[in-house]
Parts: C-alpha cells; sequence; structure tokens
C-alpha cells in the first residue's frame, strides 16, 4: 500500500528531528521509488564540516547507489524544505521527475521563492512539484532551531562577558 504524501512527508520530518538533535540544520528528505522508500537523509554539513551534505544530495546518492543508476526515474523526492539552487541543481541532473516539499524557503529556495529552477522550461530536464505539505509543521521545527540557537548564542555570549567582569 502506497502511502500518501502527508505520510511520506511525516517520515522526511523524523530525517529532520535526527538533524536537530544533532545541533544541525533540521531539514531531512526522502526519495520513494515506485511505492518504497529508497533513501532518507538529513542535514550534516555542522558535523561533516562538507557544504555539499544537504538532506537532498545525500537522499539523492543513496537513491542512485540502490537503483545502480544516475537516473533516478520513477521516483519522488520528498524534502521538508524548498530546495536551494546546488540541490535544485542536483535534482534535475538526476532526472528526479517529481518533488515534494513542505516549507518555502525564502532567503535560498529555488522552486518558488527565488527561482523557479525545477519547472523552467529552458532546462533539460523539468519536474512536476507539490508545495506546501505539512507546511506548517516544517517550517516550525525551523523556526523553533534557529530561535533556540540565537537564545542559546545570546546566553552563551552574556556569560562570557560575566566572566570577564568578574
Amino acid at each position: 500500500m502506497e502511502l500518501t504524501d502527508q505520510q511520506y512527508m511525516e517520515l522526511a520530518l523524523k530525517e529532520a528531528e535526527k538533524a536537530r538533535n544533532l545541533g544541525e540544520v533540521p531539514i531531512g528528505a526522502i526519495i520513494v521509488h515506485e511505492g518504497e522508500v529508497i533513501s532518507s537523509a538529513y542535514n550534516l554539513r555542522e558535523t561533516t564540516q562538507n557544504a555539499v551534505t544537504h538532506a537532498e544530495l545525500m537522499a539523492i546518492q543513496q537513491a542512485c547507489a540502490k537503483l545502480d543508476s544516475w537516473r533516478l526515474e520513477n521516483t519522488t523526492l520528498y524534502v521538508t524544505l524548498e530546495p536551494c539552487p546546488m540541490c535544485a541543481g542536483a535534482i534535475l541532473q538526476s532526472r528526479i521527475p517529481r518533488v515534494v516539499y513542505g516549507a518555502r524557503d525564502l532567503k535560498a529556495g529555488c522552486v518558488h521563492s527565488l527561482h523557479s529552477l525545477l519547472t523552467d522550461s529552458r532546462m533539460n530536464h523539468v519536474c512536476e512539484v507539490t508545495e506546501g505539505v505539512l507546511a506548517d509543521e516544517c517550517g516550525s521545527i525551523l523556526t523553533t532551531f534557529f530561535k533556540e540557537l540565537r537564545a542559546r548564542k545570546k546566553a552563551e555570549k552574556k556569560a562570557k562577558k560575566d566572566n570577564i567582569t568578574d
């Protein structure tokens, strides 16, 4: 039995939780091939100190290995945040036919927010895109993460200042 877009996005959100638990920006991705989840990943940029360890790219790498092909035909990528330019490029290059994402990324999104790379007919591949699946949940995990991060940094700065004046 194939799951719904919402159910698949819930799996991507579980991946985002893994990232958050590591102190990473909580973004998760899964790739489904013919009704089966074939890869799942989450952001690891801070852990790896590698700019390309975005959830989408790691999920694409796993899916390519699983299918033994760089062409990810008959797949759908579910990701909690609108893909950035790098990830949108990888999505096009791997020929993923369908992308479903949760929250928009107003600062770096290249599906709808800043650019429309995945649906630009001038590109060599065009994706079907569904946006806004569990958008509130996907946005909330990010908003909460950054709010907590700012509070933690403020507290650390205050503690450092207090230690200097003692």
